[in-house]
């Protein structure tokens, strides 16, 4: 259903690349966090409960990155502003004769271009 209303820009999402940005970055640090479990799991010694704990993180790790990776942003999250509200218009003179139910807002629409005349002497 399309609606009269201006589209705030508050109310947009993130663009793409900035949220794939921020999904690598998880991803990379999750990634990262793995590697060190997979040393600690092989390095420490001596071995106990605590290698279990390693060896968890380094085999779940890769399943929770991808999840969290994917996970888009939620576009309930945004809360619109409406631009119309946001700026209060001055009030004219009160000499002037304004109608005081008109809206303040002053819109402007643009009309297609008129073409130059061609030059047919070629």
């Amino acid at each position: 259903m399309k609606t009269n209303r201006a589209q705030s820009a508050t109310s947009l999402p993130k663009a793409p690349r900035e949220s794939a940005d921020g999904r690598f970055a998880k991803y990379m640090l999750m990634m990262g966090i793995r590697i060190g479990c997979f040393l600690a799991m092989a390095l420490i010694t001596p071995y106990g409960w605590y290698t279990f704990v390693f060896a968890a993180g380094a085999i779940f790790l890769p399943y929770v990155a991808v999840i969290l990776a994917n996970v888009g942003e939620d576009a309930a999250e945004t809360t619109a502003i409406n631009p119309e509200r946001a700026i209060e218009a001055p009030r004219p003179a009160p000499a002037a004769a304004v109608d005081p139910e008109a809206p303040l807002v002053i819109r402007i629409a643009e009309t297609p271009g008129i073409s130059a005349p061609r030059d047919d002497r070629s």
